[in-house]
């Protein structure tokens, strides 16, 4: 396969499902070379073979991001397996699927739980892999943040919007401390994007006619939508760009 990614060594984090494996599929039709860390082996493994049977090369790995040895383990898989890293994606993350709660409500497990995948796993990874890239003087670190930072969060989901809020400024800070290795640290803002996990909630045509409505494109969010942005970032195009955050939410919030 060819593409502008031809070659590209790509580590995608919970690439299972929903957006994960949308980039990978993307990914893999852009010629990349996919190392596909996930929570989940049953459902990265379906990814792996998605790629394959399009003609691209994939490899999925159990990992739990929360959890350092299993971070540290994972990248010394990439490397028997690859040997370097171009391209990390920090993608997996808690969103969906926990009931909200009023802001002072929230047990304690749910909270840490939250912050241990969402701000720690995705530290974690780049901890992990930037030693890699910085071998290399080279390299494009992305992180999957949320429009969420930019607009008035809804009330019950305070846990989530804090971390998504410490991984747009973990980006600012490791694009300023890995620049001059020449790697590139962006993050992507989705909206209210319609995956698996979303189309199981109890109210879920509401919540997309609401999200719909409150956007300059009035329709839904889908993970094609996202794509684009994630391979730009991940191009030579994107070499002179850094600590940037990219809202891709069909105009549902602006930067002031």
């Amino acid at each position: 396969m060819a593409g502008i990614l031809r070659d590209k060594v790509a580590v995608i984090t919970g690439a299972g499902r929903g957006l994960g494996q949308a980039f990978a599929l993307r990914y893999a039709e852009e010629g990349a070379r996919l190392f596909l860390p996930d929570i989940s082996l049953e459902r990265v493994q379906n990814t792996v073979e998605m790629v394959k049977k399009r003609g691209g090369e994939a490899v999925g790995l159990y990992t739990d991001i929360s959890d350092e040895k299993s971070v540290t383990g994972m990248a010394a898989e990439l490397v028997r397996t690859y040997g370097w890293a171009d391209i990390l994606l920090n993608n997996a993350a808690i969103c969906h699927g926990i009931e909200p709660r009023p802001w002072n409500e929230w047990p304690l497990d749910l909270w840490d739980q939250f912050f241990d995948v969402n701000i720690r796993g995705t530290w974690l990874c780049c901890r992990a892999i930037a030693p890699l890239m910085i071998k290399q003087k080279s390299g494009k670190i992305i992180n999957i943040g949320s429009n969420i930072v930019k607009e008035l969060p809804p009330l019950g989901s305070l846990p989530y919007a804090c971390t998504k809020a410490a991984v747009y400024q973990l980006t600012k800070c490791l694009a300023r401390a890995l620049g001059p290795d020449g790697i590139n640290v962006n993050c992507i803002g989705p909206g209210f994007t319609v995956t698996e996990g979303i189309k199981d909630l109890p109210d879920y045509k509401k919540m997309v006619e609401g999200a719909s409505q409150n956007r300059s494109l009035k329709r839904i969010e889908e993970p094609q939508d996202l794509v684009g942005a994630a391979v730009f970032l991940a191009s030579k195009d994107a070499d002179y760009i850094t600590g940037q955050f990219l809202l891709v939410d069909g105009g549902a919030a602006f930067i002031n």
